[in-house]
């Protein structure tokens, strides 16, 4: 089946049908992610012994390089490699990180996390990308795509998030799996998903005619000649030197301060130069995502406490008051879970408002996303009103602020994944996916030094000291995004201008 590009963008309908094979692959391999993201707190207190402070720093170390390698692999994708033969690669390295982890979770816990997080920075910023190329420029339905795509990246966070950690924890199938395998198991079970991950993608890229396929090189003369081969291999023996690099890194989270310190203004350093060789529409454009990639390191950093102190409040604070489900189970899980009730609805809202010329531009959706991330902060601070003596309280209160926060992220994560394929031109696609992520690497190091903050306050608390100290926190947090949020929704005739046609 040899589509051309116009006949693949040329659909009928809300969704293009090659949404679907993305929207598979993406699912499976989210759910090796968030099935990893879910364990690793817990995990490192609980098997590594780790305390509470170096296991926040950790986790922030670790989701840091995850989303800083997307900025690699996306360069990688759009100079040489494409955004296929990226996907997969990626695909297999997440396939070895993780039958590492189920081999011996204990001694190799950094080898196998180093593979994951060099292999999701292959496989992140390709697929994301292969769904902007569905649509034409201008297309009302992209935000409703990339909706639908984000309902499959969460129903891959739900599964995953849910099901390896319950299993680690011996919530479930304790009766069938050893009490000294749970761990491995776990693991492994990322690994199958990710290897059906990769096969459904095998089977199904043939609908996507030439998205994704390898670049050409452009000769002086204006010919074009395929890559060199040795291009090709140099990036992926590259890609595993890079692996005993970042387990040195990931192990010490000081070499992550050194390395976020580093990486940031060099990323800068280069979008200028890319800048400086388009012309000043496409140059306002760039400054304008630039705007929504900084906005977005905020927003993350406070949303992405769910992996981190949230974890530890769940584990400690949260009662089993919803349905007898585990609190950390609900924690990982809970807003996939809430992501899959209104992604499609919500995407299609946005179809109907642009029908009716009321819908809001993207400068507005985020601010949108800011004030509910606020106001579901401010619910997670009010549980300390519902707690008991001990220090616990209601996990069904923090499941309806989960929902809250769902809602804001839903203004913004996959609108700003489409937003992103709006404003960047045609060569630099990967290289924008990857700054969008590597701001999301920026937030999960911010939402780790918060997490580690919260725990150094109240190392050796009581549980109840615990509680508030916490709460006390996430109202802070609360704060800060409502008045993001205001910022963002003023702001927004400026950015507008920067946007030109894109809305």
């Amino acid at each position: 089946m040899n589509l051309t590009l116009e006949q693949i963008q040329d659909f009928k309908g809300k969704y293009p049908r090659q949404i679907w094979s993305l929207f598979f692959s993406e699912m499976w391999e989210r759910f090796c992610f968030y099935g990893m993201r879910g364990m690793l707190v817990f995990f490192m207190i609980s098997q590594l012994k780790f305390n509470e402070v170096d296991a926040n720093l950790q986790y922030g170390a670790t989701q840091a390089f995850v989303y800083a390698f997307t900025f690699v692999g996306g360069i990688f994708a759009d100079k040489i490699l494409g955004f296929r033969k990226s996907l997969f690669w990626g695909g297999l390295l997440m396939i070895v990180g993780s039958m590492i982890l189920a081999t011996n979770p204990h001694d190799y816990f950094f080898l196998g996390i180093s593979f994951t997080v060099v292999g999701t920075g292959f496989f992140k910023p390709s697929s994301s990308t292969m769904v902007g190329e569905l649509y034409k420029n201008g297309d009302n339905r992209t935000d409703a795509g990339f909706s639908l795509f984000y309902a499959g990246i969460n129903l891959g966070a739900l599964l995953g998030g849910y099901f390896c950690v319950a299993i680690g924890k011996g919530e479930m199938f304790s009766n069938l799996i050893p009490e000294d395998k749970r761990w491995n198991v776990a693991f492994g079970l990322a690994a199958v998903v990710m290897v059906i991950s990769l096969v459904n993608f095998i089977f199904t890229q043939r609908r996507l005619g030439p998205i994704g396929l390898q670049p050409m090189q452009i000769l002086k003369n204006g010919q074009e000649v395929a890559i060199a081969k040795w291009k090709e291999y140099g990036v992926y023996v590259l890609s595993l030197i890079f692996v005993p690099l970042i387990m040195i890194m990931v192990a010490k989270p000081e070499y992550t301060d050194y390395f976020m310190y580093t990486v940031g203004p060099l990323t800068l350093i280069y979008l200028f130069y890319e800048m400086s060789l388009v012309d000043k529409i496409e140059r306002n454009k760039l400054f304008a995502a630039l705007v929504f990639i900084i906005f977005s390191i905020v927003f993350w950093g406070i949303y992405e406490q769910s992996g981190g102190s949230l974890s530890i409040f769940a584990a400690h604070n949260l009662n089993q008051d919803l349905l007898g489900l585990d609190p950390n189970g609900v924690n990982n899980s809970g807003g996939a879970f809430f992501i899959l009730l209104v992604a499609i609805p919500i995407g299609l809202l946005w179809i109907w408002l642009s029908k009716k010329k009321l819908e809001p531009n993207t400068i507005i959706k985020f601010g949108l996303g800011f004030i509910f991330l606020g106001l579901g902060f401010y619910a997670i601070f009010a549980t300390k009103f519902f707690a008991n003596a001990a220090g616990v309280t209601s996990l069904s209160i923090f499941t309806v602020a989960l929902f809250i926060i769902t809602l804001g992220e839903m203004c913004l994560s996959p609108i700003g994944l489409s937003i992103m394929t709006k404003l960047s031109t045609q060569k630099l696609q990967g290289m924008m996916m990857g700054m969008w992520f590597l701001a999301s690497a920026y937030g999960q190091y911010v939402a780790g030094l918060i997490g580690a903050n919260m725990a150094t306050a109240r190392e050796d608390a009581s549980n109840i000291e615990k509680l508030t100290t916490y709460t006390s926190g996430y109202k802070d947090l609360g704060l800060y995004a409502v008045i993001s949020g205001i910022v963002l929704i003023v702001i927004s005739p400026m950015v507008k201008k920067l946007m030109h046609e894109v809305r």
